[in-house]
């Protein structure tokens, strides 16, 4: 085998790796995987724990130094997390006693493990499989809770067992096929055709109804781009740090003090937010207030919905106007600095306008609220009792695989191909989702996979 580095990886190995963030801390967790993992922790115990899965207080030595006071708790293959004897250290924290206490275990025959060794190891002793590893590493990376909820439902095997009957499903239809072909004569006469016909469509609705969730779960794991837009001193950046709830930008009486874009994310209703506060949208000479600007049309060019500031009606629809040129996203106007300027002052023929504060709060939980219906409405709701696909991977692969069975689907309707070769896109189908589940192991894949995850892990 190989990782993305190209190193080889042996299965044999013991591995060891410290499975907590480096940096001053109580606790540092270090992780010994493998056939000699018991064997050589023994050797730096004192006492060896006596019984698995318990904690238990041991010296950990190299040598005659004493290195730390540790809880260790031993897990015996396959009932660990790689399916191998695993032992954890639970270490004091900093720099210096986990990796003394990793050196110690490397000079007694462990090795470093690569980027996401561990559940790579997890997933080739059928411990996950590959959905469910691609989970661990979405709830480490989770930034709202509804990417922790979806993550979990995967983790827990939700999205494998939706594709595992979607695959199921086209092995029962290549079956007909196949006893079609090979026992045309059997006493119930040839397989109806409507009877593989309605099959193939059952299955393709429900690979349609899955791949409608990518939209959704692209959100749900990156946060919807919400950029906040207006003039100078519109009040774009107290509107920020308002929906933040915490000082995040500079907030000024001077035009042009946001010269770059500033992003945070927030979670505070169905969809997770990524708020970026740009520089103000206006004509300038100033180089570097320029450079500001652009990168504020980039991000309305990438924006899910532009929050268009203004403080009066006339403003907000030059502002609107400004936008259009640049971003297709849905625009909300948003009325700041309501507690200043009079609703008197608002005047017909304008576009409604959501009124909020940040000196007061008035309006925010309207604005949070008209966001989540405008991406519910432009990219789905997110459904409550199905799996979602939140990787391009995921994407992908359904996009073939349905793609492969309306193939086949239009040879058999056609009835032009022989059986035999409208069938060869039924196995393809198969094949992409086995892939995509991790049930036949495909190297490529599981290297870039993998990659991403840190070396505890």
């Amino acid at each position: 085998m190989s990782t993305a580095s190209g190193s080889a990886v042996q299965l044999g190995d013991t591995i060891v790796a410290v499975a907590t963030p480096n940096g001053r801390g109580a606790i540092a967790l270090v992780r010994l995987s493998g056939p000699d993992a018991f064997a050589i922790a023994a050797k730096h115990l004192e006492p060896m724990p006596p019984q698995p899965r318990a904690a238990h207080l041991c010296s950990v030595r190299d040598g005659s130094e004493l290195l730390d006071q540790a809880l260790v708790t031993l897990f015996p293959g396959p009932n660990s997390f790689t399916g191998e004897d695993t032992v954890e250290f639970s270490t004091h924290g900093g720099y210096l006693v986990p990796s003394s206490v990793v050196a110690a275990l490397i000079s007694s025959g462990a090795r470093q493990a690569f980027p996401g060794e561990f559940t790579r190891r997890a997933v080739l002793n059928s411990k996950l499989d590959i959905l469910q590893a691609e989970a661990i590493g979405d709830l480490i990376d989770a930034r709202s809770q509804t990417m922790r909820r979806t993550a979990l439902s995967q983790l827990d095997g939700g999205l494998s067992r939706r594709l595992l009957a979607l695959r199921n499903g086209l092995i029962d239809l290549e079956a007909l096929i196949v006893y079609d072909i090979d026992f045309p004569e059997e006493d119930d006469g040839p397989v109806p055709r409507e009877r593989i016909d309605k099959a193939a469509m059952e299955i393709s609705r429900s690979l349609e109804a899955l791949l409608a969730t990518a939209p959704a779960g692209e959100l749900i794991r990156e946060g919807a781009i919400v950029v906040i837009a207006g003039p100078p001193n519109a009040g774009k950046s107290s509107l920020f740090n308002a929906l933040l709830g915490r000082s995040r930008a500079i907030v000024t009486e001077i035009p042009g003090t946001t010269r770059d874009a500033l992003e945070a994310v927030i979670d505070s209703g169905k969809w997770p937010l990524r708020l970026v506060d740009t520089a103000g949208l206006r004509e300038t000479n100033d180089q570097i207030e320029r450079l500001g600007i652009e990168v504020s049309e980039r991000y309305l060019a990438e924006a899910h919905v532009v929050l268009a500031c203004a403080e009066t009606p006339r403003d907000l629809a030059e502002t609107v106007r400004l936008i259009a040129r640049t971003s297709n996203a849905p625009v909300l106007p948003v009325r700041t600095k309501s507690d200043l300027v009079s609703l008197s002052e608002e005047s017909n023929g304008h576009q409604p306008a959501i009124a909020v504060s940040a000196e007061t709060g008035a309006g925010l939980q309207n604005l949070l609220e008209a966001l989540d219906e405008v991406l519910s409405k432009e990219h789905g709701e997110i459904p409550p009792d199905l799996p979602i696909l939140t990787r391009a991977r995921h994407r992908h692969a359904l996009t073939v695989a349905s793609a492969e069975l309306e193939e086949f689907h239009r040879a058999w309707q056609e009835d032009k191909l022989p059986a035999t070769i409208a069938s060869v896109h039924l196995r393809t189908a198969v094949s992409t989702l086995e892939e995509l589940i991790g049930t036949v192991e495909v190297e490529d894949i599981f290297d870039r996979v993998f990659s991403s995850f840190c070396v505890g892990k």
